[in-house]
């Protein structure tokens, strides 16, 4: 850990919960993930280390789950694009950028400079479409 942090307990478990998620996950998954520990923390200690995370740019939000649950990832300064099930809401990550084209032509057409974007679809996803069935 950088960034000027001390190296806890509670941050290194919370880092390395991130570290190895496959999707964002709200503070209430990595509380719920860190609970199988030795000595598990408090969910209030998670939400604490989550916004000193934030602050340090250690993680990101890239969206917000149930349209009101912020989740995070480490920041690996990339920036990620998903799909995300309004049922149960599943996220995928989608591979690839379509907006590289679309941003240098915004640029050029208002002089603005563009220093990031995020991309969320939402639908039904093909699990949940087969349980409506």
């Amino acid at each position: 850990m950088s960034k000027g942090l001390k190296q806890t307990k509670s941050r290194l478990l919370i880092l390395d919960v991130l570290d190895k998620a496959d999707k964002p996950l709200t503070a209430e998954e990595i509380y719920w993930l860190i609970q199988n520990e030795e000595d598990p923390i408090n969910l209030s200690t998670v939400y604490r280390t989550l916004e000193v995370f934030l602050n340090k740019n250690i993680v990101q939000i890239p969206l917000m789950k149930d349209g009101n649950k912020a989740s995070y990832i480490l920041n690996r300064d990339e920036h990620h694009h998903y799909l995300v099930c309004d049922k149960c809401h599943t996220m995928i990550k989608i591979d690839f950028c379509p907006f590289d084209e679309f941003e240098k032509q915004v640029e050029q057409l208002t002089s603005f400079t563009i220093l990031k974007h995020k991309l969320e679809l939402f639908g039904i996803c093909p699990k949940c479409q087969r349980e409506r069935k």
